[in-house]
């Protein structure tokens, strides 16, 4: 699972072709290919709604948008896509109003958005190739994404991503430098590598190049790209050239999101991942001491089926013994044809009675993070007019002056609060 966002972000105008997005920043990067691919093909008045399923919460988010559109625009057509889209194509489909569904296999064909096309939702399982389509504006956004992976060949007890995204497929290292090059020349000072499981990259390329191997390459090539940030990773499969990049290379910056999970070894094994605690605390102790000053995001779940009191002690305990400053939480979601979801479960109070005490831990890490920082001199890719993120990614807002979206900025940090840090631009 990588890092999540359950509400829809738009982008797009709503005469021509409007984007809601829900979930991952993959799903951020392929809904501006689609809304680009919908606009050269001529589409108007359509509203393209990209799905996730991580989470039940996720799914009713999207539904809910979806048949509030087609209320407020009952001209307009409905296309409906993702993750969840690909999964149960029927449940999408008979939705009043949606025009149709679209696979996530199609989604990046420009076939596939012809006017009056209707490809079928083909099995997910069988592709073998990612589909490229060249990015270069991100709608309402200073910080781009780019695509470097796609699919997962591992199969965590409690994920369904599998089954919407297929199995792992890369991204040769000569388009993705042609993207970056691209968004670069359109004015992005920064860009996120993104996929399901980034850390799996390269063994279906010629010569296998391993995730460290392409950024390292990417880097040399693209000299003129001032900042370089990776998705979420599994602490467990990060290669020597990236350890290598992590201690020397100041343009990737120094903050990484781990998909952790859990701290418990017990749960962890039933969750099938393929870490257990001592290799995530490993991971953050040799990443400081190539890195001083790198900080962390961890993505956590609650209440995973079978988890005791004793279970979660742990993973709160894990919080602060990695020192992890922003956390994605997420209560215990059972996916249909799972193997947790025929595990005994934790009552669903529970579940979100701990990811809130989580929640709490991680807004007191964040909070102990941003008063260390004042007095600090920050580098600062603002998103708005008053507010940006730093290298390590932490917020911060302007209190007098102000900055242009997509500018970076060295400035003092002169306070700090619980949303983030302060600053004044001259």
């Amino acid at each position: 699972m990588s890092e999540h966002d359950l509400a829809g972000a738009a982008s797009g105008g709503a005469s021509g072709v409007q984007v809601l997005t829900f979930g991952c920043r993959l799903n951020t990067y392929e809904s501006e290919a689609m809304r680009a691919l919908a606009t050269e093909a001529g589409h108007q008045r359509t509203i393209v709604f990209n799905t996730c399923a991580v989470t039940a919460e996720a799914e009713r988010q999207a539904r809910q948008a979806i048949r509030k559109a087609a209320r407020e625009n009952p001209e307009a057509t409905i296309l409906v896509t993702g993750c969840a889209a690909q999964i149960a194509p029927e449940k999408w489909a008979e939705i009043p109003g949606v025009t149709r569904v679209l696979g996530n296999a199609e989604k990046l064909k420009p076939e596939s958005w012809v006017l009056g096309a209707a490809p079928p939702v083909s099995d997910i399982m069988a592709a073998t190739e990612t589909a490229a389509h060249l990015v270069t504006e991100f709608a309402n956004r200073a910080r781009a994404f780019v695509q470097v992976q796609q699919g997962c060949d591992h199969r965590c007890t409690f994920c369904v991503i599998p089954f919407g995204r297929g199995p792992s497929r890369s991204v040769p290292i000569g388009a993705i430098v042609e993207q970056v090059r691209a968004l670069v020349a359109h004015g992005y000072n920064e860009v996120v590598l993104t996929g399901v499981d980034i850390t799996s990259y390269g063994p279906d390329l010629p010569g296998a190049p391993s995730l460290g191997q392409m950024v390292r390459r990417l880097l040399a090539l693209v000299p003129e790209l001032p900042r370089l940030r990776l998705s979420s990773l599994d602490p467990v499969e990060v290669d020597a050239d990236l350890w290598r990049l992590i201690a020397e290379e100041p343009r990737l910056m120094p903050h990484l999101h781990l998909s952790v999970q859990h701290g418990a070894d017990l749960i962890l094994k039933r969750m099938k991942r393929r870490h257990l605690r001592a290799d995530a605390l490993a991971f953050a102790e040799r990443a400081r001491a190539l890195r001083p000053g790198i900080v962390f995001g961890a993505d956590l779940i609650a209440g995973f089926p079978t988890e005791g009191e004793a279970e979660f002690q742990q993973t709160l305990d894990l919080v602060a013994q990695m020192d992890l400053s922003f956390l994605h939480v997420f209560p215990y979601s059972p996916r249909p044809s799972t193997p947790a979801a025929r595990m005994p479960q934790v009552p669903v109070a529970l579940r979100k009675e701990r990811a809130a005490r989580l929640r709490i831990a991680g807004a007191e890490q964040a909070a102990r993070l941003f008063a260390a920082r004042v007095g600090a001199e920050e580098t600062v890719l603002f998103e708005h007019a008053d507010r940006g993120h730093t290298a390590q990614f932490a917020p911060l807002r302007l209190t007098a002056g102000s900055a242009s979206p997509g500018e970076l900025r060295r400035l003092r940090v002169t306070g700090a609060d619980a949303n983030g840090l302060l600053a004044e631009a001259a």
